[in-house]
């Protein structure tokens, strides 16, 4: 896959380093000539200095043949005009990272594919880690209405040796949610399970749940947060 990243600051390159690292061809475009020379030299992608917003410049880095773009300027009103400007060129795979929550509407009007607000994530993620010691991560999917949690399951806990169909069965089991993920040890693969698939002590598991339920599903679960400190978890891409 051929990605256009409009923005070399650190979260054009961090990700540039990443889609890298799992096989796709990245291009940044930035008016800095230092951010271009750093992601060529150093993280070793494609770098068109200039503005993101210059149809000459969004040619030369190849816009026509992109599968995807991401407008991760600073300016979230250059975002949206590299946002116009990519659907002119037939892109219909655009993520933006937005800085100012009331673009929010603007960036749905225009057609963005995903819009990541950056600071929200990092704000809700501090909050949960203070609210919700006992949960090793937590996502936000559809705007904070579902949560998907990666949860220990140490000795002693309620779950253990049971199968997951038994553990939704339970009336006590938060209405409405899923065990989705499981990792039997921290250096295994995650798994997707069904409902004969019993859950061991010193595993993890991935839990869909709504907000209102998280307390519901620790409680449930049985689980405290002094067993973090005992368990070593991977972290497995969500």
């Amino acid at each position: 896959m051929y990605v256009l990243i409009g923005g070399a600051g650190m979260i054009g390159l961090g990700l540039a380093q990443q889609l890298l690292q799992q096989g796709h061809t990245v291009a940044i475009i930035d008016i800095d000539p230092l951010a271009c020379r750093f992601a060529r030299e150093k993280v070793g992608v494609m770098a068109f200095e200039g503005s993101a917003v210059s149809t000459t410049v969004l040619l030369e880095a190849g816009i026509r043949k992109a599968d995807a773009v991401v407008a991760a300027l600073k300016n979230d009103a250059l975002n949206l005009a590299l946002i116009t400007l990519s659907r002119s060129y037939g892109i219909s795979h655009i993520v933006v990272r937005m800085g100012d929550r009331e673009f929010l509407e603007a960036y749905r009007l225009a057609q963005a594919s995903h819009i990541i607000n950056t600071v929200d994530l990092a704000v809700a993620t501090m909050a949960n880690a203070i609210e919700y010691p006992e949960v090793e991560s937590m996502m936000h999917f559809e705007q904070g209405q579902v949560e998907v949690l990666k949860l220990p399951v140490p000795s002693g806990c309620y779950v253990v040796g049971r199968a997951i169909a038994q553990i939704a069965q339970d009336p006590r089991f938060p209405t409405g949610s899923l065990i989705i993920g499981y990792q039997s040890h921290a250096s295994a693969s995650l798994e997707i399970p069904n409902g004969n698939t019993l859950l061991e002590a010193g595993s993890t598991i991935l839990v869909v749940t709504r907000p209102e339920s998280v307390h519901q599903m620790i409680d449930f679960l049985g689980i405290q947060a002094s067993h973090l400190s005992s368990l070593e978890v991977s972290h497995p891409n969500l």
